[in-house]
């Protein structure tokens, strides 16, 4: 059996991961820390066949996130492994391109995001944060200074139906909301059964109370909600994101909620994470903010540690993974594979 090498950066991870790529005969697994001797690094990137990144774009080093150099660097690597659903810190096309598959570990985190999401609504309809941040500061009024809105009988428009969105959907429908869903890589029959009302992108901006994002950042998605879809959308409406930074304009949220067009929002990514604290949403009373943790529960990164060891032992062993991002790169990764272990 020929030797087969896999690095991961030191970052958090569960210990399932670990505990599963040791049990595989012929597999080492190296951990490389941010500060280690550069030569001495080069040497197993140079090596490694496998690479497990955080899925954390400002988390991983400039030099050690994938692009075509760091291929080059690279260049016995058949497989790249996102910690979790997102892969911002991967280029798929220069991957694709030398025949480097990408997984991604979707859906490990759906049941976490979709829970932080309908917390985060709650959170802004019900004034909960703001609520706490009074009591904290013994800023007390009325109990009416604080009076907020039941989130039964509204509309809540789901934009990305995927693992998360239809989970998103379900937990909805519970609490007596209208749900309508867009997403262009999904029929009608398969929104339908996802538990939304399709519906194109426009409608579902005019129509909803409550604006959900649960869609990939990606050259179609970017700036997707800028201030045209802001001032698209009803007045005193509700918009959340836990989805990716980049896909929503931040100042341009931030004009339409101190203009009072909207009402609140509920954030959970950034363009850049952790964001300042002079950045004009978190001196909102109307925000509820949280640092991407909508999927960093002990479940969800168990999910994603087991599910990551897995696949790459699926990977390693010249087998078609589950969750593969780029299946136009699987023909030249199987002549790689072939090359290098028969």
């Amino acid at each position: 059996m020929k030797h087969k090498s896999l690095i991961r950066m030191d970052f958090w991870l569960d210990p399932v991961f670990d505990q599963i790529i040791g049990q595989e005969a012929g597999l080492s697994l190296t951990v490389c820390r941010p500060g280690d001797d550069r030569t001495d690094l080069d040497l197993v990137l140079h090596s490694a066949h496998a690479y497990h990144i955080c899925a954390a774009r400002d988390e991983v080093p400039v030099d050690w996130r994938v692009d075509a150099e760091f291929l080059e660097r690279a260049p016995n690597l058949l497989c790249v492994s996102s910690s979790g659903a997102g892969y911002d810190p991967v280029d798929v096309a220069a991957c694709s391109a030398r025949g480097v598959l990408v997984v991604n570990q979707s859906g490990c985190n759906a049941d976490s995001v979709a829970e932080h999401t309908m917390g985060l609504l709650l959170g802004v309809r019900h004034r909960i944060a703001e609520s706490d941040r009074v009591m904290r500061a013994a800023r007390y009024g009325t109990r009416e200074d604080l009076m907020g809105h039941e989130i039964r009988g509204l509309t809540i428009g789901i934009v990305g139906v995927g693992n998360i969105g239809q989970r998103v959907a379900k937990l909805a429908a519970a609490f007596g909301m209208q749900v309508l869903g867009y997403d262009p890589l999904l029929d009608g029959v398969e929104l339908t059964d996802r538990g939304v009302e399709p519906v194109g992108l426009q409608e579902l901006i005019a129509r909803s109370d409550v604006v959900s994002l649960h869609c990939p950042l990606n050259d179609q998605t970017r700036n997707l909600f800028d201030a045209s879809q802001f001032a698209a959308m009803k007045r005193g409406a509700t918009f959340l994101s836990t989805a990716r930074g980049g896909i929503h304009d931040e100042q341009a949220l931030a004009e339409a909620l101190e203009s009072g067009h909207l009402s609140g929002a509920g954030l959970d990514v950034w363009m850049v994470e952790p964001p300042a604290d002079s950045h004009p949403l978190l001196r909102m009373d109307n925000v509820v903010a949280t640092y991407h943790t909508a999927g960093v529960t002990h479940e969800a990164r168990r999910n994603a540690a087991r599910m990551g060891a897995q696949q790459l032992v699926e990977v390693l062993s010249g087998r078609q993974p589950p969750r593969l991002v780029n299946l136009q790169a699987w023909p030249s990764f199987l002549k790689r594979y072939e090359s290098m272990f028969g």
